[in-house]
């Protein structure tokens, strides 16, 4: 029998003291929607005693109608009165308690994932996506911060889904941390046993960043929009590779935490923007960061305003506080060109609230989600069937539209409309209208090499992000392609454009030795004493961070866009070289069972240790990528890898032989198959 005197006297880090007292929730700040809550009796027991294993026995009797009562109104346990008073903010990383330098940099990272300017349900420890947490409770995030403390350069903290499983001892060079959040046994990686885990509290939806703690507010997917933008304006508009999108009108949905990019990068790439979006407080939240310039609520008013802005080619963003289908429903029937679409509601939580069904306004959404889940989801399949019919009739008249990975044409399929399929049938050959990564930004960034390089001043001041951004550009070539023509731009740029939410933070889209490059002129940076400690990592969105055939590997065409091995060998690589944090999640932007990923963060604390780790770390978290990318064919990765081959060292890459006539090949194929079918 086991005894919890004897289990509290064997552990040195737990949660004791004086039970917190329940405290008040600041008017104003968004909360979570009510979960799915589809638990037995049996299973709400069990769940119950799950979140007690985090609490001292003496707390279970005050606890257990709390626990009981939040995971029946809001189905999940999540802790409330264990979450600190007031609001979170990510503090200078002197300020921290640790043993090591990466204890105190991952308390930074965590709590400016929670801060109530960055996360989008900060109570609900949900940093953005809808659903993508730091961690499940607020017992966790206490537990974790108490062996983030007592971390040392010998230890490597190890947290399965938000559960901090425990310290184990490890070498200098290991991981300070390993994160897994979501990682579902195959049978069992659907929407059903998921949503059950989760509310018995044993998965986390770590999203991708938010988990990994590695977000940097929107500006993350500002850079990645921005680029999107450019080279669909590049690709299907005519535009010069060194020209912008003046007088270009974009219109898409959501302002949200990743969403929320997008009048801000549409700005940025000089076009004008109309975003839809149906929370108005998400838009408020834009306005005031001055992300969005205008408020409309008429889709008359809308395109009135865009038209008078292309006309003088001035770049704007405008937000209308409506519904999406309403919105290009309006530019249907009017004739009002549009030139490129997309959608950033939170499609891989469809039926969760991340889309708000057309016909009813956000409140009336978040009501009907909690009392009649059946009636929400039909009423969502009735609002994607409108919203595919409307984009389908727009791009036959000359607009582009693309998926921007959020699950949007997947949720379509998966609401039974089958005509969204390439071959009509199923998803396997994709959709009829192109991933954003499928026609862009795979052929033209990831299959360089080129992602989302991102960093973090962990002491906090705006003079040293100064000092990185003035780094970043000098290890920069403007003439070498158009990508870093670009990228330099936009770091030029970064500061005027007031793209800082939350921490000191900067994101580049930069190739595998250009990371390298400017890595260690950072770590010089802090070795020299001209810059304090930073925190490196990436968007795991990335050129080998994930797999996932409905978005970073829909440029993938040899059948392997189904196979998860890239992201989670990037994640083992990432390990055995000594990156600070590394992270596999399940799920991604694209929904639980539709994505790995994996992910890393590293700390630079100015010695000759880290250098060695990027020198071997930083080349091959990208070339991994590209590796895979080349081996399907992809020509610019199949050129990255024979270029980086010529380069020697102790690096090599396997490269394919090209089956040189393949009008030959499909002939002898079909001969052969013909002749079977004859002789059945």
């Amino acid at each position: 029998m086991l005894d919890n005197a004897r289990i509290a006297n064997s552990m040195k880090i737990r949660l004791g003291g004086e039970l917190p007292p329940k405290k008040p929730f600041v008017e104003g700040i968004r909360r979570a929607p009510v979960r799915e809550f589809t638990l037995s009796e049996e299973d709400t027991v069990l769940a119950l005693k799950n979140a007690l294993r985090y609490v001292p026995p003496e707390w279970h009797e005050e606890l257990i109608p709390e626990f009981l009562e939040e995971l029946l109104t809001r189905g999940r346990i999540y802790g409330y009165r264990f979450r600190p008073y007031g609001q979170i903010k990510a503090k200078p990383i002197d300020e921290y308690k640790g043993k090591c330098i990466e204890g105190k940099a991952f308390q930074v990272m965590i709590d400016n994932n929670l801060d109530f300017d960055v996360a989008l349900y900060p109570y609900e420890l949900v940093t953005y996506g809808e659903t993508g947490q730091v961690c499940q409770n607020w017992m966790q995030y206490l537990l974790i911060k108490k062996y983030l403390e007592e971390l040392t350069e010998n230890q490597t903290l190890v947290v399965a889904s938000g559960h901090p499983l425990g310290l184990f001892q490890s070498h200098k060079t290991s991981p300070r941390v390993i994160i897994t959040n979501g990682l579902m046994v195959g049978l069992f990686d659907d929407q059903e046993n998921w949503h059950r885990a989760a509310a018995l509290g044993v998965a986390n939806y770590g999203q991708m960043t938010a988990g990994g703690w590695m977000y940097i507010g929107p500006q993350g997917i500002v850079h990645g929009t921005f680029n999107t933008l450019l080279n669909a304006g590049r690709l299907k508009l005519g535009i010069p590779d060194d020209g912008n999108l003046a007088g270009i009108l974009f219109v898409s949905s959501g302002l949200g935490g990743m969403s929320g990019a997008q009048g801000k990068a549409a700005e940025i790439a000089g076009g004008v923007a109309v975003i839809a979006e149906v929370d108005y407080s998400r838009i408020k939240t834009r306005f005031e960061q001055g992300w969005i310039h205008e408020i409309v609520e008429t889709p008359a008013e809308a395109f009135e305003r865009a038209e008078k802005y292309k006309k003088e080619k001035k770049a704007i963003a405008i937000a209308y506080y409506g519904n999406i289908v309403d919105l290009l429903e309006y530019a249907e029937r009017e004739n009002i060109h549009i030139d490129l679409m997309s959608d950033q509601t939170s499609c891989h939580a469809v039926y969760d609230g991340g889309y708000c069904p057309q016909g009813l306004s956000f409140e009336e959404r978040t009501r009907l989600l909690a009392k009649d889940k059946e009636k929400f989801k039909q009423l969502v399949n009735e609002s994607l069937a409108r919203h595919f019919r409307v984009i389908k009739r727009l791009t036959d008249k000359g607009a582009y539209f693309f998926d921007y990975g959020n699950s949007f044409m997947k949720a379509i399929y998966d609401s039974g409309i089958k005509e969204i399929c390439k071959n009509g049938k199923d998803e396997m050959d994709g959709f009829i209208f192109p991933s954003y990564v499928e026609d862009i930004l795979g052929p033209r960034l990831f299959d360089y090499g080129y992602g989302p390089f991102r960093w973090v001043c962990l002491s906090g001041k705006p003079e040293d992000l100064r000092r990185t951004d003035l780094a970043a550009m000098e290890c920069i070539d403007p003439n070498r392609r158009y990508q870093d023509r670009d990228n330099y731009n936009w770091i030029r740029d970064a500061e005027k454009n007031r793209l800082v939410v939350g921490t000191q933070a900067r994101i580049l889209y930069q190739d595998a030795m250009g990371r390298t490059k400017i890595a260690l002129r950072f770590n010089k940076l802090v070795r020299d004493g001209e810059c304090g400690p930073i925190m490196l990592g990436r968007d795991h969105h990335d050129t080998g961070g994930t797999d996932s055939p409905f978005r970073e590997t829909s440029n993938i065409k040899d059948g392997s866009n189904i196979m998860a091995d890239m992201a989670t060998h990037v994640f083992g690589g990432n390990c055995a070289r000594g990156m600070s944090l590394v992270a596999l999640h399940n799920g991604g932007g694209v929904g639980i069972g539709k994505a790995i990923n994996g992910g890393f963060g590293l700390v630079l604390d100015g010695s000759e240790r880290v250098d060695e780790i990027i020198k071997n770390a930083m080349p091959w978290d990208v070339m991994g990528g590209v590796a895979r990318r080349g081996w399907a064919r992809n020509e610019n990765a199949v050129e990255v890898c024979m270029e980086y081959n010529r380069m020697g060292d102790a690096n090599h890459i396997t490269l394919p032989f090209i089956a040189e006539n393949e009008d030959k090949l499909r002939d002898y194929v079909h001969q052969q198959y013909s002749a079977r079918k004859r002789s059945d």
